[in-house]
C-alpha cells in the first residue's frame, strides 16, 4: 500500500516462484507481482513454523518495501510467496514514529466503526480509490521473536493492516469499491493487466 512520496530506487529481482519452494537471495529485493498475476488472487497458507527461511523472507520483504520508495505495507503474496506474512512500515504519523512491523499469521479479532479514505497498492500502481473500512481493529499475530502479540490499531495503521491481510486472502482494495467505481477504473486496470511485467 503506497503512501510515502520518495523517489523510488531500482530493485533487482530475486528468484521467487510463487508457490511453496522459494529460493531467496541474501541481498536483492524481491520481485513485486502486479495486477493480473494469478498469485494475487490465491489464499496464503498459515506459517506452521517460523524458521530461518521465514525470517529471511521477512527481512527481504522489508528491503523490498523500502526499495519501492513509497510503500508502507507488503504481503508475502505480493512477492509471489503464498505464506501468511505481512510487513507494515508507516514511519511517522502525527509526530508518532512507528517501528516496522512484521506479522506472521495475522488475524483480525475484532473491528468497529467505519471510515472512508483513499488507498492505493504497490501491486496496482498509479490507481487509487476511496475505500470504506473499519475505523478500529484488534489484530493478533506472531512477531519475529516468535511471540504472539495483539495490536489495537486505528487510523492509518488499522487501514494498512486490513489492506495487507486482505492480500493474504486474495482480496484487492478494488474489490471493496462499488461496481460503478470499478467501471470508472476499468481502462486503467485493463492496461495494467495487459502490461508486460517480469514474473
Amino acid at each position: 500500500m503506497p503512501k510515502r512520496k520518495r523517489k523510488p530506487r531500482n530493485a533487482d529481482a530475486s528468484d521467487v516462484n510463487g508457490e511453496d519452494n522459494v529460493v531467496l537471495y541474501e541481498t536483492a529485493p524481491l520481485q513485486l507481482r502486479y495486477y493480473g498475476d494469478p498469485v494475487l488472487r490465491k489464499r496464503a497458507k498459515p506459517v506452521a513454523k517460523i524458521t530461518d527461511a521465514e525470517l529471511q523472507l521477512a527481512e527481504q520483504m522489508l528491503m523490498t518495501l523500502e526499495a519501492t520508495g513509497n510503500g508502507i505495507g507488503l504481503a508475502a503474496t505480493q512477492v509471489g510467496v503464498l505464506k501468511r506474512l505481512i510487513i507494515v512500515n508507516i514511519g511517522e504519523v502525527d509526530d508518532e514514529v512507528y517501528e516496522p512491523l512484521v506479522l506472521f499469521n495475522p488475524e483480525i479479532l475484532s473491528s468497529e466503526g467505519e471510515i472512508v479514505a483513499e488507498e492505493g497498492c504497490l501491486s496496482i500502481p498509479d490507481v487509487t480509490a476511496d475505500v470504506k473500512r473499519p475505523e478500529q481493529i484488534v489484530v493478533e499475530g506472531i512477531n519475529v521473536e516468535r511471540q504472539s502479540i495483539r495490536i489495537e490499531a486505528d487510523g492509518l495503521l488499522a487501514r494498512v493492516l486490513l489492506h495487507e491481510i486482505d492480500h493474504l486472502n486474495g482480496v484487492l482494495f478494488i474489490d471493496r469499491i462499488s461496481g460503478l467505481k470499478r467501471r470508472l477504473l476499468s481502462d486503467e486496470l485493463l492496461r495494467l493487466q495487459q502490461a508486460q511485467r517480469p514474473s
